[in-house]
């Protein structure tokens, strides 16, 4: 299925948006440095309890995924590559000096949160049920050092796309003024700071009428790293042989479960896959020239999305005619079809549950 015809089809209800549909349970486990990890349990979702004197409100000591299971075509339910989501939780763990969660602790805790609230998902193409695992300090202390204390916990909600229904290209906006990482940082985990730090630049974005912002280097302002919260390609060429590139990994950006899963996809259907640092003048010339003629961004959340226009304050540009690619549009379906059980499972991504 297009990206146009899932638009067509889903015109016809409402279907939630992101993160804003949550289902029935949650599962939580305590650590601490006496036990070690303890008490996995299922539970109804509702409020966790909260110190003030909590080190994640003070210190921000707090680490995420994001996953998502989806319904086959013979109406089973199956995970997307779990097993490389529970090996990145660890690092981002190891980054911020927090206990690493065992990786079939983090299997389990997924795996009946699907069995729990997978009667939830709909059959429905244009829908997905996302899991959010996370971890934070839940120590009561002021102390600066790393807590003793902490809580995993994994939420869950059925969604559409994190960019809603449309196949709308996105509009982006270069940041010259803010950095999302710097070398040395937490940019390759998914720290929760992270995020907080990137709403500045996401509002004047947002003023200036686009819908995410283009992160570049913290050091010289000149090398794409990252798009909002996902990863960026590009595509020169077109047809068979043309070349899907994307910021190699630096240590400042995420190495997104997606953006591994696209580069095999891209080889798969006859492109020719890359990662090499590209400048934001390049990105600009190469885009007017006709060289570059499609470029997306990609992520569990928002799959494979393409990006239509761009406004940076050396011109603005236009990415192809504006429309979605037929690069961008293949390897979104070449994802879904996996996704969704209707394309061979060649490299054991899906991990079917009930």
């Amino acid at each position: 299925m297009t990206m146009a015809e899932m638009n067509e089809m889903t015109e016809q209800r409402k279907i939630p948006g992101f993160g804003e549909a949550f289902t029935s349970h949650m599962m939580t486990m305590a650590w601490n440095a006496d036990a070690g990890w303890h008490g996995l349990k299922l539970l109804p979702y509702g409020n966790l309890p909260m110190n003030p004197a909590m080190v994640t409100l003070h210190y921000g000591q707090a680490i995420f995924e994001g996953l998502k299971a989806h319904r086959q075509a013979d109406g089973s339910i199956a995970l997307f590559r779990p097993d490389k989501h529970a090996l990145r939780f660890q690092l981002s763990a190891q980054r911020v000096a927090m206990p690493q969660l065992p990786a079939d602790v983090f299997l389990e805790a997924v795996e009946t949160m699907v069995r729990a609230d997978g009667p939830e998902l709909p059959d429905d193409p244009a829908l997905s049920l996302y899991l959010r695992p996370f971890m934070f300090a839940s120590e009561a202390t002021l102390a600066v050092r790393p807590a003793r204390e902490y809580l995993f916990a994994v939420i869950a909600c059925v969604t559409g796309g994190f960019f809603g229904s449309q196949s709308k290209p996105l509009s982006v906006m270069v940041s010259h003024r803010y950095s999302r990482a710097a070398p040395g940082g937490t940019g390759a985990a998914k720290f929760a700071g992270n995020y907080a730090a990137s709403y500045a630049a996401q509002l004047e974005a947002a003023e200036a009428g686009c819908q995410q912002v283009v992160w570049l280097d913290a050091v010289e302002y000149q090398w794409i790293e990252e798009l909002g919260a996902t990863n960026i390609f590009f595509v020169r060429g077109h047809g068979q042989g043309a070349r899907v590139l994307t910021p190699e990994l630096t240590g400042t950006l995420l190495s997104g479960v997606t953006r591994d899963s696209i580069l095999t996809l891209a080889a798969e259907l006859g492109y020719l896959p890359s990662e090499e640092r590209l400048s934001v003048d390049q990105w600009r010339e190469q885009s007017r020239s006709g060289v570059i003629t499609e470029s997306f961004a990609c992520g569990t959340a928002a799959v494979v999305t393409p990006i239509g226009h761009v406004r940076d304050p050396g011109g603005d540009w236009t990415i192809g005619d504006g429309t979605p690619g037929p690069v961008t549009l293949a390897l979104h379906d070449a994802l879904v079809s996996v996704h969704r059980g209707r394309a061979a499972d060649r490299h054991h991504w899906m991990h079917k549950v009930c």
